[in-house]
């Protein structure tokens, strides 16, 4: 069984998944992690973000393992879980993702991690690019001010306190980034069931989506 979710940033999509996936026993992918650490990996490297050639030999390069459910990221043996989720990253990330071959390797690798078995993944597009024969297609949404709010409350959680204005700036940035890009852009699946998670606690959202999951289950 293949469990997809996409949504935007601040959506809820990792916390949600990350509890379904220990509640039912299923193999957690975080696709945007994968990214993430390919970013962070740059960022140190001090790549050319437009220089689409040496990111794709550095993602080639870059052997990202997911630990303790995708709960920790490991990076060429490094544990990045916490480097990631820094500004930095989050301000170049969608440089990262638009670029065809960077996409073209990174959704080839995710496609064999789902293969391993019954599998919960979350991301941008893997509805409707990565998994699109999965059996549950799930859209999580909310407002803009709800989800640069919990974003502006993640960062001030992890040491890294931004103005709010801010914050909500570089979500509507990353937003646009996300649903115009010309390859694997954010949308909605035409068979995923949207939910809208702006006036929702996480397991509120967390129930009604494993009520999805064995109602499809139950219809097999």
């Amino acid at each position: 069984m293949v469990i997809a979710i996409d949504g935007p940033a601040g959506a809820g999509k990792s916390t949600i998944a990350q509890i379904i996936a220990d509640k039912l026993d299923l193999l957690y992918i975080n696709t945007g992690a994968m990214y993430r650490a390919v970013t962070w990996q740059a960022i140190q490297e001090k790549i050319d973000l437009k220089d689409q050639g040496a990111l794709a030999e550095l993602t080639r390069r870059c052997n990202i393992i997911f630990r303790d459910n995708g709960k920790k990221i490991i990076l060429n043996g490094v544990d990045v879980s916490r480097e990631i989720r820094y500004p930095e990253v989050d301000k170049h990330i969608s440089d990262i993702v638009k670029l065809p071959k960077v996409r073209e390797i990174m959704v080839e690798r995710q496609k064999q991690l789902g293969r391993i078995g019954n599998v919960i993944t979350e991301g941008r597009d893997v509805t409707t690019i990565v998994f699109p024969d999965a059996d549950v297609k799930i859209y999580l949404d909310a407002s803009l001010e709800e989800r640069a709010k919990r974003r502006y409350l993640q960062f001030e959680s992890k040491g890294h306190p931004l103005n709010q204005d801010q914050v909500k700036r570089e979500t509507a940035r990353r937003d646009k980034a996300d649903s115009s890009r010309e390859h694997g852009p954010l949308r909605v699946a035409p068979d995923a069931i949207t939910i809208d998670t702006t006036d929702k606690d996480i397991q509120q959202v967390v129930d009604e989506i494993i009520a999805i999951i064995k109602r499809e289950v139950n219809a097999c």
